[in-house]
């Protein structure tokens, strides 16, 4: 027999650890291949963790709700040997295969105790006051020696209070910067001082956001990704200065020429055809025009993207937004944009999205209008540096200029909201930005193909 370990898969190039929501399996369980063994969940998708073999589940090394670090081994599947991998390892020196066979959980527990003695506070899964700590957590703490009574001072942020690995991270970055303003005779009495002052700090903090609930008030506990995208937005703002730019577009000719070919669309492509797919087929064309709105910020840097990759927020079946990404968006014809936004937003709506469909996003498009709002001031989506609002598309009068005179008439318009980080946007950019777009979309030719 031989042992395969069950690694934590890469979901994408800035998720660094995920979440095991549940185990699919239980040890003694047969698996076979491709199978999904457990759920996990990050802060960008939900998805399941398959088997690359065949074989019977023998050990799981991480409970319900911990958090795993992308790479390490959550579990270890027994499976039959003969495969090409097992006649390969059994060829190998006596060293080579003490190498390469994995290390038993006995023998990962007595390498944590041995380095628990090192450490002058040991640092557990869970401390005495019952709050549990992730081994990635863990094992920064022990490298660090951060003792106990440092570890359960952190405010932790992920769910139910526990400390991420950014949490320990900021709280080393804080605690380094301030050993170098402070004499290492008065370090130790300041860091206890900060603590003791920090907590009638924190006290007064839950006070003053604390809520009087009656006896016939509901209190709803909030999701996971509900908790994420709060604290994914609440960050935006203290990154990104904000500022919006405004316009009205007149839609009539789009509206005119979709109710013209939807039905032939639909029968020729197998597809309906909405608003949303010319919206972002014009988008794309627009940030060619203008590619330092497809950038990226990071620090005193800026990352100019090569390829145009629009995320378009849609709704998920818990009523939460996704953000699913058409790669290379301006490669895409009509035909070839409606399949892409039509399958996106299907497969959000059914919870099917895979955590690629989620990365790699340049620009964001968000249709406000599909709940009836006319604009809304939309936050950006880091690292990204604007995002697009697209308002209801709604009959009003219009002034029409003619060679003959003006006159008023009913038109079909939208509103658009940009909004843009000032940092590395200026206001000529980001309203030239939607100015190009308003030309493009007004100048669709009726009488067009599809």
């Amino acid at each position: 027999m031989a042992r395969f370990e069950l690694k934590l898969p890469k979901m994408g190039e800035s998720v660094a650890e995920a979440t095991i929501t549940s185990w699919l399996k239980e040890v003694g369980d047969t698996i076979e291949m491709d199978e999904a063994v457990v759920e996990i969940a990050t802060d960008k998708v939900d998805s399941e963790v398959p088997s690359e073999v065949e074989g019977t589940l023998v050990e799981i090394l991480f409970e319900k709700d911990a958090v795993v670090a992308v790479g390490e081994t959550i579990a270890i599947i027994e499976t039959e040997v003969g495969n090409e991998d097992s006649s390969k390892s059994e060829s190998k020196d006596q060293d080579e295969e003490d190498e390469d066979e994995p290390i038993a959980v006995v023998e990962v527990e007595k390498e944590i105790e041995k380095a628990d003695n090192v450490v002058a506070s040991p640092i557990l899964k869970t401390s005495e006051s019952g709050k549990f700590y992730s081994p990635l957590v863990r094992n920064i703490a022990k490298t660090e020696n951060v003792s106990m009574q440092e570890l359960e001072s952190i405010n932790g942020s992920g769910k139910d209070g526990r400390v991420t690995k950014d949490d320990i991270l900021s709280f080393l970055e804080n605690r380094k910067s301030s050993s170098k303003t402070v004499a290492p005779k008065e370090a130790s009495e300041n860091k206890v001082q900060e603590k003791v002052a920090e907590k009638p700090i924190q006290k007064e903090a839950l006070k003053v956001a604390s809520v009087s609930v009656n006896g016939g008030d509901e209190i709803i506990e909030m999701s996971r990704m509900g908790k994420l995208i709060a604290k994914h937005m609440v960050d935006s703002i203290q990154i990104s200065a904000h500022v919006q730019s405004f316009i009205e577009i007149d839609v009539t000719n789009i509206v005119k020429w979709r109710d013209k070919v939807k039905d032939s669309f639909l029968k020729r492509e197998g597809e309906k055809l909405t608003f949303t797919p010319i919206l972002m087929q014009a988008i794309a064309s627009t940030i060619k025009k203008y590619p330092m709105i497809n950038i990226a910020f990071d620090g005193d840097k800026i990352i100019k993207r090569k390829n145009i990759n629009l995320g378009m927020a849609a709704a998920l079946g818990d009523g939460n937004l996704i953000v699913p990404v058409i790669k290379n968006a301006d490669q895409l014809n009509l035909v070839g944009m409606t399949k892409a936004v039509n399958d996106l937003a299907g497969r959000a709506r059914n919870n099917q999205l895979k955590p690629d469909d989620i990365q790699g996003g340049t620009y964001t498009v968000t249709n406000v209008g599909s709940f009836g709002s006319v604009m809304g001031t939309p936050i950006i989506n880091q690292p990204q540096v604007a995002i697009l609002a697209l308002g209801a598309i709604r009959k009003v009068p219009a002034v029409i200029e003619t060679p003959d005179g003006d006159f008023i008439g009913i038109r079909q318009k939208m509103f658009v909201s940009h909004s843009y980080d000032h940092r590395v946007v200026n206001g000529a950019l980001g309203g030239m930005f939607i100015k190009t777009l308003k030309e493009t979309l007004e100048a669709w030719d009726f009488n067009q193909d599809f």
